[in-house]
């Protein structure tokens, strides 16, 4: 397996109702799981967003800036689906997905390129307030993409996976080092606070996908209650 798509299909066809991203944040109670099935349809509809609604292309350049979150990991694989590169603020994107911390940051720069705004309320809504003229409320126009996406032009093994300061790697190249297991060795159900859309922590999206584990995110815990959680959820492996 070479490609993000490849890796995904495996898995929709080996075990599609398992859980694969359980998320916590602490601070509003929110608990979200996505099962295979589920996060594949969110990656198809956050695929369609990005190519089918705003017309990026496989080669272009995709700057992730949220914070810890499950629709991280959505965006990673809607990225490698449609064959772009995920970069950094600072690596100069043809598109930025972010959350309300980053808007101000980002707005202006919405008359020159796709500029699309999580609010990371529960259940993936819409911004309750107005968003700056040019920039994309996700929870309005995610709703509208189908469930399933085929790529015009799919990217291969050579295709870029990360650029700039997440450092250069094709997809092939991704996919062979998340198959070694740096932080999940073997699978298993994997527990952490770091964001999956960082670069110290992107393999904490790719492992529990290529060896059929599963990720536990947690955001605004205390030590204490990460250990219940740790219990609760049956996790094998903590990460940092």
């Amino acid at each position: 397996m070479t490609t993000y798509a490849e890796v995904l299909a495996r898995q929709l066809r080996s075990e599609p109702g398992r859980p694969l991203v359980t998320f916590y944040d602490e601070a509003t109670g929110e608990r979200v799981e996505l099962s295979v099935t589920t996060y594949a349809n969110w990656v198809a509809k956050a695929s369609g967003l990005l190519a089918d609604e705003h017309g990026l292309e496989r080669g272009q350049r995709l700057c992730i800036d949220l914070p810890a979150h499950w629709l991280g990991p959505v965006f990673l694989g809607a990225a490698w689906t449609v064959g772009l590169a995920v970069v950094g603020p600072d690596d100069e994107p043809d598109a930025v997905v972010c959350g309300p911390a980053a808007l101000e940051r980002w707005a202006g720069l919405a008359p020159d390129l796709p500029v699309l705004a999580c609010s990371l309320l529960p259940l993936g809504v819409r911004f309750a307030e107005p968003l700056p003229a040019g920039v994309h409320d996700v929870g309005v126009e995610i709703w509208s993409q189908p469930d399933a996406f085929g790529a015009w032009d799919p990217p291969g093994p050579d295709d870029a996976a990360t650029a700039g300061s997440f450092g250069d790697q094709t997809q092939g190249e991704m996919w062979a080092a998340a198959a070694a297991g740096r932080v999940l060795p073997g699978g298993g159900r994997l527990l952490t606070t770091a964001n999956p859309a960082s670069p110290p922590a992107i393999a904490t999206a790719t492992e529990p996908l290529v060896t059929g584990g599963s990720l536990v995110l947690v955001v605004h815990s205390g030590p204490e209650r990460l250990q219940a959680i740790f219990t609760a959820e049956r996790a094998t492996v903590r990460f940092p």
